[in-house]
């Protein structure tokens, strides 16, 4: 049994996996005569044992359309399990549920794992010997070139996957716990909270996805810069919803500036890195930082890792939690949140996006979820609306605190509050109580913003 498996490349839609609202965890697409009664059977029965709802469907398949029950299937899954064996090519229903599962791996970011059962990937994408005879045997049946091209082109797009498991001869059951000992991480993983309302997120990670350039085999680091409450960790908290199954492991290391301030902050830092990507809670204590950074280099130099390195405004924290590239394998993605331009300089880190203000659509609509539960507010509220996005400037976080402090309010209130932090504005005062926003007066840049005539 050859057995192969590394993650497929993602597209570059921005939407993360867990904003899908997903009826499966994996959907089964497989040719039933060849498969159904041993391998996928099989395979199936392991996935249901483990708890991993799987869809497979279990009727005989009539006619040459394929059912809308199973478009809806296919749509509804986090996992497409291709299970590709000799006569799969010879039906056109499969072939369509092959469209289906690259389109939602295009634009839903369902994860795609082939299965090469028996057939040489290279035959599938060139459609030769067994599997391409059984390919010209359908053709000759449709007679519709355009239809056959599509087939042909998705075809090679999936035996060009970068993942997947290829079975020649041996074992069937091994390879069977193997595929269902990794889908379980994949759909048992932890996904990060990134907002209540996402509003303009979707562009912003549009941005830094590209930058991090995925498919690439190169080791990356890319700072995500701005200031307080732009929505910086947010963002880097999408990103690693969107794509962290990519990668051998993954860490998020959140408010690194504020850890670092603890006694032995930087080592319980390096520690966790360690566990978290190596899915080893046994980590034992690294000691000292020196000693952390010799155990992240030994142990993290032929991974391909996401780390996301959050909050940080000391060089010294990225010279102990990823102090160069070649401390991590090939393919690896590291992400720096900061406030410091000099910061990343010093670092050398040349691929940097600064995070764009709110436009004023997009700061009315998130302010108005908030303050309404509603994308614009009703026309009585509209004036004091304009007067109170002013006031935050495109900021993200004051859109969300202001919005919800004032939620529920009369207009009389708003009103009243909105005249009394204008007044204390203009005399550059500290905010005021009213407010209720603690995290303000941890944002200074945020705060002097604020303040500015």
């Amino acid at each position: 049994m050859t057995s192969e498996f590394q993650e497929s490349s993602s597209s570059s839609s921005s939407s993360s996996s867990n904003t899908h609202q997903w009826t499966h965890d994996v959907f089964l697409s497989f040719r039933g005569t060849d498969t159904r009664n041993n391998f996928t059977g099989h395979l199936y029965n392991a996935l249901h044992k483990k708890g991993i709802n799987t869809f497979i469907d279990d009727e005989l398949r009539r006619g040459e359309e394929i059912s809308p029950a199973l478009l809806k299937a296919i749509e509804g899954s986090r996992i497409s399990i291709l299970i590709l064996s000799k006569n799969y090519a010879s039906s056109s229903w499969c072939l369509d549920e092959l469209l289906k599962i690259l389109e939602c791996k295009a634009t839903k970011e369902q994860m795609v794992l082939p299965v090469f059962f028996k057939v040489d990937p290279s035959d599938i994408g060139h459609q030769t010997k067994c599997f391409g005879k059984a390919f010209d045997k359908l053709g000759d049946k449709v007679k519709d070139d355009v239809k056959m091209q599509r087939w042909k082109d998705a075809l090679t797009d999936v035996s060009n996957l970068t993942g997947g498991w290829h079975l020649s001869k041996g074992n069937e059951s091994e390879l069977i716990q193997e595929i269902v000992q990794r889908v379980s991480l994949l759909v048992n993983r932890t996904y990060l909270n990134v907002a209540k309302y996402p509003v303009g997120i979707e562009p912003r990670v549009d941005d830094v996805h590209s930058l991090l350039s995925i498919g690439s085999n190169d080791i990356r680091m890319v700072g995500i810069l701005g200031i307080g409450g732009i929505g910086k960790t947010t963002i880097a908290k999408a990103i690693y919803n969107l794509v962290a199954y990519q990668f051998d492991g993954s860490c998020f290391l959140a408010n690194i500036g504020e850890t670092a301030k603890q006694e032995s902050g930087l080592v319980h830092l390096q520690e966790t890195l360690l566990s978290e990507i190596l899915r080893d809670t046994r980590i034992s204590q690294v000691g000292n930082v020196n000693r952390g950074i010799n155990v992240i280099k030994h142990r993290l130099c032929s991974k391909r890792i996401l780390l996301i390195l959050d909050g940080v405004d000391k060089l010294v924290q990225l010279e102990t939690l990823a102090g160069n590239c070649d401390w991590f394998g090939l393919g690896s993605r590291i992400i720096i949140t900061t406030r410091e331009k000099a910061l990343l300089a010093n670092h050398e880190v040349d691929l940097i996006y600064p995070v764009k203000d709110m436009d004023h659509n997009e700061a009315l609509q998130l302010f108005s979820l908030n303050a309404f539960k509603t994308e614009k507010p009703s026309e009585n509220y509209a004036a004091l609306t304009e007067r109170a996005i002013g006031y935050a400037r495109g900021l993200p976080l004051v859109l969300t605190d202001l919005g919800s402090e004032l939620y529920g309010r009369s207009i009389v209130q708003w009103k009243s509050a909105l005249d009394k932090y204008e007044a204390e504005r203009k005399r550059k005062r500290k905010l005021s109580s009213w407010l209720v926003l603690k995290k303000w007066r941890q944002l200074r840049e945020l705060v002097r913003r604020l303040l500015v005539s």
